[in-house]
């Protein structure tokens, strides 16, 4: 990949761990990072600063509202531009479901409210409904 950059947050026992590539054009020192987040305040090639955070948010119900709270803390700089990149680990509406567990509203709700308080949007993906595939055809495509 010829990346000249890294940075690494070592896995809890079997579970999480995160990795940021990036080459020489881009400035990315690491404000800080814990197991579910990578901040950072990002130039390219001498262009203006934005904050860029990525993450893997808690599969565990019991730790998202935590997350989403603890997250909303990092944005210190109104004025700077913040781009949250990763997976959210959030079903946002009962249509997203499917089998399991029932849909949960509070995990949605508190998503939306760190939203809403840190003046941000979702952008929403093209293609596939998930990013990752089974590979099969037609309806049993997961």
């Amino acid at each position: 990949m010829k990346m000249d950059n890294a940075f690494y947050v070592d896995p809890a026992s079997l579970a999480g761990g995160l990795t940021l590539w990036w080459n020489s054009e881009i400035k990315l020192p690491v404000l800080q990072h814990d197991k579910n987040f990578i901040d950072t305040i990002i130039s390219i090639n001498g262009e203006d600063e934005w904050f860029g955070t990525f993450i893997y948010a808690p599969p565990y119900e019991n730790e998202k509202q935590e997350f989403w709270e603890r997250l909303g803390t990092l944005q210190t700089d109104n004025n700077v531009k913040w781009c949250i990149i990763g997976d959210t680990n959030i079903k946002t509406s009962p249509n997203e479901k499917y089998g399991g567990s029932p849909f949960n509203h509070n995990n949605a709700k508190w998503y939306f409210e760190f939203l809403e308080r840190s003046y941000l949007m979702e952008i929403q993906s093209k293609g596939g409904a998930y990013t990752w595939s089974n590979q099969r055809r037609g309806g049993g495509n997961l």
